[in-house]
């Protein structure tokens, strides 16, 4: 095997490339030391276990969000902005398989993420918004974008993929006509993911106005 010196963005490059052709569950240290050609415990000079590479991989998924052109500007109201900024995020979570799971309970390695961050909440401050409303507001709409992607690559894991046992009239047999709301059902929650996003923000920012927003204050 190979003795060239390893870096951390190498490991991390390596591991995302495999994230979307093995998926979350079937990434181990020891497959990306075989991707790299490398014996495996070259990779705990890096990383002690999967959860520290795990917290560099979301790290670097930000951090390439971040550096996208983006559509914000100055002139965007708070509402914009919120929909816009969770626009980004679930098109980048939907680049990787289990993308949403990386993000989930991991934590940033550095500190570059406080740059957009304060960016962000200045805007809602600006707006009206108090620090600390800001703050919540925008964890709620990360909140339902995380979940909402978990859910969709639950079932469509990449792009033209679907995962067995999701088929809406297959669904609607099993459920039978005895649970005729249940059954009909599977149209509104495993279909059509892009509108359900939508509706899903539209709810999250009128509940934001009413209840943390400015006029709520």
């Amino acid at each position: 095997m190979a003795t060239t010196r390893l870096d951390r963005e190498q490991v991390v490059d390596a591991a995302l490339r495999l994230l979307n052709e093995v998926g979350l569950e079937g990434l181990t240290l020891r497959r990306i030391a075989k991707e790299l050609n490398v014996q495996a415990p070259a990779l705990y000079w890096h990383f002690k276990n999967k959860q520290a590479l795990l917290d560099e991989m979301a790290t670097t998924i930000f951090l390439r969000l971040a550096e996208e052109p983006g559509n914000l500007d100055e002139a965007m109201t708070w509402q914009e902005r919120l929909i816009e900024g969770q626009h980004a995020l679930r098109r980048t979570l939907l680049r990787y398989r289990d993308g949403a799971k990386v993000f989930s309970g991991t934590r940033f390695t550095r500190t570059d993420h406080a740059v957009t961050m304060e960016a962000h909440l200045r805007a809602f401050v600006a707006a009206g918004f108090t620090p600390g409303a800001a703050a919540r507001a925008s964890f709620i709409a990360y909140a339902f974008t995380l979940g909402f992607v978990t859910e969709e690559q639950a079932v469509e894991p990449m792009a033209g993929e679907r995962t067995p046992g999701y088929d809406v009239a297959e669904r609607a047999d099993l459920i039978g006509p005895d649970y005729p709301l249940a059954a009909a059902a599977g149209a509104d929650l495993f279909l059509d993911y892009d509108a359900r996003f939508e509706e899903g923000l539209r709810t999250i920012v009128a509940g934001i106005e009413s209840t943390l927003g400015p006029a709520a204050q």
